[in-house]
């Protein structure tokens, strides 16, 4: 199989998501829409929205893919025909899904429309997909327990793309086939309702902290071995994470595959790219199977602690003569070093030395989120809407 540019594909659980992701770097976004979706809980799109995100990534010669992954139940199936045609209209470029009626009920009638198989079918080996290349599947999500070997495997014996999972949360449970958010609180995971009972803290008296969480997955050392070893797609995880999480995440795996593209993937900027998402981060990460059997170390059994990142200080409004317009996200002051970062991938630590309200009254403090700020000061390079501002040194 001829082997194009590895993909990069963000979440993006409303529009304005959508958006800073692909401005950020992201090739693909994938989103849900208000029915038939594993995000229940997300804001997810209207038809109106996803009609306005797919326009918008066009313009932009990328593209939109739409979740219909959740376990139908008879009840499930009243409509769904007649969503499918409406979201098809709307422009989507590929359906996520996992129930085996949609992949040949969707190849049938709307064949310019990509089917990819979700992780919750759990697809682990080669003969699986083989199958599913029959039934006009054209790209496989695979299972996040399969190691380099497997994976490797699996790319050189099948015709589809392959898409693996290379940042972010991940389930307890294989592949998020769980029954936990079920049987605890009559939540379904498998349908959209997932309680993340994993991340439970549960007592008694020889564990009063036990938890079964597992270590969010963190590939960045390993894109050059998966951009090798062939694989279509990378995926990330969060359709309910930040602006600023995603901007982040996104416009670093960006840098890293392009940089490996333009032969500059050096050891020092895998060291800063690392530095960056662990620092967005609130949760220890792991790169769990990909090298070896996943234990102990790769799981939080107790002592687990999510601390709510405070870097992010805003997000750029708009950049006139020498002045800097901000809505405010966090606390900082005049003196603070932060960093400035764009959807080009431009940045700049400077520290702030004139700060004003809303009304260009100076002031020494921004204590007041979603108000606006301003900044002055020069920079080297343009500054567009969704810039970032995040804390350096306080």
């Amino acid at each position: 199989m001829d082997r194009k540019k590895v993909e990069l594909l963000s979440p993006a659980g409303d529009l304005e998501r959508l958006k800073v992701t692909l401005l950020y770097g992201a090739d693909a976004v994938y989103i849900g829409g208000e029915k038939y979706n594993l995000r229940a809980n997300a804001n997810n799109f209207s038809l109106d929205e996803i009609k306005e995100g797919c326009s918008f990534a066009h313009k932009l010669g990328k593209r939109v893919h739409l979740t219909l992954n959740i376990v139908f139940h008879n009840e499930d199936m009243d409509g769904v025909e007649d969503y499918i045609r409406k979201v098809v209209d709307c422009g989507i470029d590929a359906f996520i899904v996992s129930d085996p009626f949609l992949i040949s009920y969707i190849k049938k009638n709307y064949p310019n429309v990509e089917v990819h198989l979700s992780t919750q079918n759990s697809t682990s080996n080669y003969k699986a997909i083989e199958y599913f290349e029959e039934e006009g599947v054209d790209r496989v999500v695979l299972a996040r327990e399969l190691s380099k070997k497997e994976i490797k495997e699996i790319v050189d014996k099948v015709h589809c793309d392959i898409e693996v999972f290379i940042h972010g949360a991940m389930c307890t449970c294989f592949s998020g086939r769980c029954a936990l958010s079920n049987y605890v609180t009559n939540r379904d995971a498998n349908r959209g309702g997932c309680a993340q009972v994993c991340r439970f803290s549960f007592s008694n008296p020889s564990h009063p902290d036990f938890t079964m969480a597992l270590k969010d997955l963190n590939m960045a050392i390993y894109i050059k071995d998966l951009i090798e070893i062939g694989v279509s797609s990378f995926k990330v995880e969060g359709r309910m994470r930040s602006l600023y999480y995603l901007a982040t995440v996104i416009g670093t795996y960006r840098e890293i595959i392009d940089a490996y593209y333009d032969n500059s993937l050096e050891e020092d900027k895998i060291k800063e790219c690392l530095k960056r998402l662990e620092r967005v981060s609130n949760r220890e990460n792991s790169t769990h199977y990909f090298m070896k059997e996943a234990d102990y170390t790769d799981q939080y059994f107790s002592g687990r602690s999510e601390v709510s990142n405070q870097d992010y200080l805003g997000q750029v409004i708009s950049y006139q003569d020498g002045y800097l317009k901000m809505y405010e996200r966090n606390y900082f002051e005049v003196g603070n070093k932060v960093c400035l970062f764009t959807p080009s991938g431009d940045r700049e630590e400077f520290l702030v030395e004139e700060l004003f309200d809303e009304d260009m009254n100076r002031v020494d403090v921004a204590r007041h989120p979603d108000k606006i700020y301003y900044i002055k000061h020069d920079f080297s390079f343009p500054v567009v809407e969704y810039s970032m501002l995040m804390i350096v040194d306080k």
